[in-house]
């Protein structure tokens, strides 16, 4: 109780508090729950409490959370509540269809990841506006009950609310979760978070059961011998306790035995007959059932009337076996243990017909079961009475509600029992099935009917028999396997696909069979990792020479962005040119048009700029008209990457910041607006906005989402480490983006390479970093990531530049600096960026070979003197530095180290601004505007320490004792060769030794130079 009333202070002052309180049934979470709510409503906090239900053995989509909405709506926060759905009532009426009485038929609206994102960021925005002037206290109870749906936006709440005054409590039945129970890692998952806490409730110690006894008995006390007995039988459930207190009361306690079903179903054996008929009929309709439902079931088996059920339910609520709902509208066993010993006592066929009983009576008034919870009630008691005439019909649409309202876990629940029991259906009901609401517009459903006057087979090939329009088993496996893919399940969705294809004969269907295998791809592809390659093969032949349809236009796309995004050649243009024409054919609209965003971004990468951006152009308008939210942020991803790839990162960052907000406003973060996220990221890091930069990255939700750009966002993350001068935690972050399992394309693996090349020489592993390169050259080359190879090209040249002199990186070099010469002379030069890279790579590639001079700088500088990031014009302007100071220009050296540090600065280049400073000192550089140029050593002022070395004289012991000959001095402090031999010979005198070890060691060991 203390960590939940200080949980209740932080939400006062604006923190979000997240409880998960666990424990075996019996053992008082409820209690505990009761004695909060009245402390919290004490304080002026409103609570409420929605349960997870239960049908059979499965949970109710949303349920708990479509139980707050509806009481928050009847309640004081109404008007608030109808205020806060203002814009959002589309999704909000997916959840609670009742919910709006005025809204009516909500807008409809495709029913994929998107829309499950939107209902989610519009539940999570919701919650934030009504918890803008108080504090709200959600409780979701049962846990260990709740679907997947329900856990999943549970969750999302949990990570997306950081500024709300709220306590979001769970509650859950230990004992319940079995090895395997998916709640166990979802609660682990969950305590992972920083702002989560997980608290179990542990049992009664011996003298806490007689405190509890000595309550239940008052004002009798309870013997140490009744104590001692109940404790030992209950072991400290305080349920069990209870129960064996008042079994005892009533003289009855001998009678139990060890049993815990007899311990459960003592009470009601108790009482009148009429009394367990109603408590059994009761306990076979789920976790709670309406006042209603329940009388219509009595009455059709022809048990009670109206009166005789309300006697019956006074005598059940006066024993405390049962209580009515905190709605009022219904009833539910005190304890869930008591309802489930009932269940297990029914006999096999008495459960079957007390659940057709039910079903039959939801069937004959829809309205006495909630419009959130009727089709998945009347499934699952059709279910459960074994009729599966009556049953599949049911599942179906459970399963299209489910879909409807994003719950597409339910939805797979569903669609594995209409293949479950699809083999027992009669044929004629299967006839009446027909005209399934599908998932996939691109799937070829047969639309024929065999007989007809044309004659001859529909789509199926003949396999429909002879009602092309009545739903076949491979229908079913086609929406199955598109739910698994929304949900998450892809070995499932691989099941069904083999499945699928082992039925159909793709001679005959070919269309189907392709379909099939094109959903097979996208699952080996994006979810698993593998070559798709055959699968696409395999589908394009089958297609070939037939007329044209949505399944072929799909296909010859899937096979365009494949390319895009790996290894794009003019094959993949033309894929992507037939597909946007026969998707035109078909009248599949936006098919067409994510086709053509295709083209654009495939004529872009082949460098043929004009062509591609008129095309982005031409697609951004339509997709901003056509109002299809997937191309919408397909345009606006496409787009912030194709301006930044050319290096315009303002305009990158305008374009994907729209698309940011266009994203959240339609409840689309969960899904596209991570890549969204990074995509802003990623200019702004060039413009060398960090600390927005890693704002972003840190409010990036870290749920199941978002796993396919994880590798993104750690590699973002990596390289503002890096510019922040922070190695270590950049080593982490590349690790963390090269993890097994990450996706691997050249967008991808190009600029996580650079990460990597960069950190090796800045840490000296100069080795690292070729070895890097070679492993890229190996592989080859793919067209369309010109920036990310100039980039990698120039950085390969410095780190052969910057290790001149190692004998250990000698052997090899020439032949390195030949292949990053050839492998350049096939790079697009066309834009300005592009330009200077190029300017850059070969006076890198001038200062490996020893011969670079100051004009070739100079050019290097200029060609990026037009751009509107700071790098690498900020690099090109500190080698200008160098190349000045080597000549003896201290003067103009000092101006352009200054001009190159105010860019690093503004790029925030931690590890740039280190060695200009180095520069400064080594070559005698003012970085200060109007500081003149420190004096050179013949005029320098004598620092006397120890050993009366000058300051010129410790800058040369600080690189002898690092090795270096007098000839690597000379170069690194911009003085001659002889110049360095005097200093050498100057300092070993002053350090009395006799070579170059010994004042090495002298000068390690006195830390007379720096470890560094």
């Amino acid at each position: 109780m203390a960590a939940l009333t200080q949980a209740l202070q932080r939400a006062d002052g604006g923190q979000p508090q997240v409880l998960l309180i666990g424990g075996e049934a019996g053992v008082g979470k409820t209690r505990l729950l009761e004695e909060f709510q009245h402390a919290a409503e004490a304080r002026g906090a409103s609570v409420v409490v929605g349960g997870c239900l239960e049908i059979g053995a499965e949970g109710l989509p949303f349920a708990p959370f479509a139980t707050v909405l509806r009481r928050l709506h009847r309640g004081e926060l109404g008007p608030g509540l109808e205020l806060a759905a203002v814009g959002r009532e589309s999704s909000l009426a997916r959840l609670l269809p009742d919910m709006l009485p005025d809204l009516g038929e909500a807008p409809p609206e495709a029913h994929d990841e998107y829309a499950r994102a939107r209902l989610f960021d519009h539940t999570a925005q919701l919650f934030e506006q009504l918890t803008a002037e108080r504090t709200l206290v959600l409780a979701v109870e049962d846990l260990h009950w709740s679907d997947r749906s329900t856990r999943e936006l549970f969750a999302f709440l949990v990570r997306t609310l950081h500024r709300a005054r709220l306590v979001l409590l769970g509650t859950y039945r230990t004992d319940d979760l079995h090895r395997r129970h998916p709640v166990r890692p979802y609660l682990a998952e969950l305590e992972r978070l920083r702002t989560v806490q997980r608290l179990e409730l542990p049992r009664l110690a011996q003298r806490e059961v007689a405190r509890q006894l000595a309550g239940i008995l008052s004002p009798a006390r309870p013997t140490a011998e009744l104590v001692q007995k109940i404790f030992r039988r209950s072991e400290g459930n305080p349920f069990f306790v209870e129960e064996l207190a008042v079994s005892h009361q009533q003289g009855c306690s001998t009678g139990l035995t060890d049993s815990l079903r007899d311990l459960l179903l003592v009470r009601m054996e108790a009482l009148p007959e009429e009394t367990q008929s109603m408590l059994r009929v009761l306990a076979a309709g789920g976790s709670r059932v309406e006042h209603g439902l329940l009388a219509a079931v009595l009455e059709s088996a022809g048990v009670l009337d109206e009166d005789e059920l309300i006697d019956a339910l006074r005598t059940a609520v006066g024993a405390n076996i049962i209580q009515p709902t905190s709605d009022g509208d219904g009833y539910r066993f005190r304890h869930a243990l008591v309802r489930e010993a009932v269940g297990d006592d029914l006999m096999p066929g008495e459960s079957t017909r007390i659940n057709r009983r039910y079903a039959t009576a939801l069937e004959a008034d829809p309205a006495l079961v909630s419009a959130d919870q009727r089709s998945a009630r009347l499934a699952g008691y059709w279910y459960c009475a074994h009729d599966a005439a009556r049953a599949v019909p049911a599942v179906l649409n459970a399963g299209r509600e489910a879909r409807r309202r994003n719950a597409f876990a339910e939805q797979l629940r569903m669609l594995d029992r209409a293949l479950e029991l699809w083999d027992d259906v009669p044929d004629e009901v299967r006839a009446t099935l027909r005209d399934y609401d599908r998932a996939d517009e691109s799937y070829p459903a047969c639309r024929g009917v065999h007989g007809s006057a044309g004659g001859g087979e529909g789509d199926c090939g003949g396999e429909c028999g002879s009602d092309c329009g009545a739903i076949q088993l491979v229908d079913l496996l086609a929406e199955a396997t598109v739910a698994a893919r929304l949900s998450g399940e892809t070995d499932r969705g691989l099941r069904y696909t083999k499945r699928a294809l082992r039925l159909l004969d793709e001679q005959r269907t070919p269309e189907r069979a392709a379909w099939f295998r094109l959903a097979r791809a996208r699952a080996l592809r994006h979810d698993v990792g593998s070559r798709s390659e055959e699968d696409l093969q395999r589908a394009l032949e089958l297609l070939e020479g037939r007329k044209p349809s949505a399944v072929l236009a799909e296909l010859l796309h899937r096979q365009a962005v494949d390319g895009m995004l790996g290894d794009p050649r003019r094959e993949h243009l033309d894929a992507a040119r037939r597909s946007a024409e026969i998707a035109e054919q078909v009248g599949a609209t936006s098919l067409r048009l994510h086709a053509r965003l295709t083209l654009g971004m495939l004529h872009c990468a082949f460098g043929e700029l004009e062509t591609g951006a008129a095309l982005l152009a031409e697609i951004q308008e339509q997709a901003d008209a056509s109002g299809d939210m997937d191309l919408r942020s397909r345009v606006y991803t496409n787009l912030s990457s194709h301006h930044e790839i050319q290096g315009r990162s303002r305009r990158a960052a305008e374009v994907a910041r729209t698309g940011l907000a266009v994203i959240r406003a339609n409840g689309m973060a969960g899904y596209t607006g991570t890549i969204i996220l990074g995509n802003l990221a990623e200019p702004l890091i060039s413009l060398g906005e960090l600390d927005e930069a890693a704002q972003l990255l840190a409010e990036e939700p870290n749920w199941s989402g978002q796993r396919a750009h994880r590798d993104f966002m750690e590699r973002l993350r990596g390289e503002i480490a890096y510019l922040r001068g922070d190695l270590a935690s950049a080593t982490e972050h590349l690790a963390e983006a090269r993890r097994p399992g990450t996706i691997w394309q050249p967008q991808k693996y190009l600029p996580v390479t650079l990460l990597a090349m960069r950190l090796a020489a800045a840490q000296g592993r100069y080795a690292d970093a070729r070895a890097e390169l070679l492993t890229l050259l190996e592989a080859g080359r793919v067209e369309g990531h010109d920036r990310a190879w100039w980039a990698l090209l120039a950085t390969a040249a410095a780190v052969e530049a910057d290790a001149r002199h190692l004998p250990t990186m000698a052997a090899g070099r020439a032949e390195i600096l030949a292949r990053i010469r050839e492998v350049a002379a096939g790079l697009a030069r066309g834009l300005p960026l592009f330009e200077g890279w190029s300017a850059v790579l070969t006076a890198e590639l001038a200062r490996a070979e020893g011969t670079a001079r100051v004009a070739d700088w100079r050019r290097a500088a200029e060609a990026l003197s037009q751009l509107e990031c700071p790098f690498p014009r900020d690099l090109a302007l500190l080698r200008l530095a160098e190349a000045h100071a080597a000549d003896g220009e201290k003067a103009a050296a000092s101006a352009v180290a200054r001009e190159s540090a105010a860019l690093a600065r503004r790029h925030g280049d931690q590890l740039m601004q280190r060695e200009l400073r180095s520069l400064a000192e080594r070559a005698r550089l003012s970085l200060s505007e109007g500081d003149a140029a420190a004096p050179d050593d013949g005029a320098d002022e004598t620092f006397q320490d120890a050993f009366h070395l000058t300051p010129r004289e410790r800058d040369v012991l600080k690189l002898l004792a690092l090795g270096r000959t007098n000839r690597q001095i000379a170069e690194e402090l911009f003085i001659s060769p002889k110049t360095a031999s005097v200093h050498v010979s100057n300092i070993l005198a002053k350090l009395e030794v006799t070579g170059r070890g010994e004042a090495a060691a002298v000068a390690h060991r006195l830390r007379l130079v720096s470890a560094g």
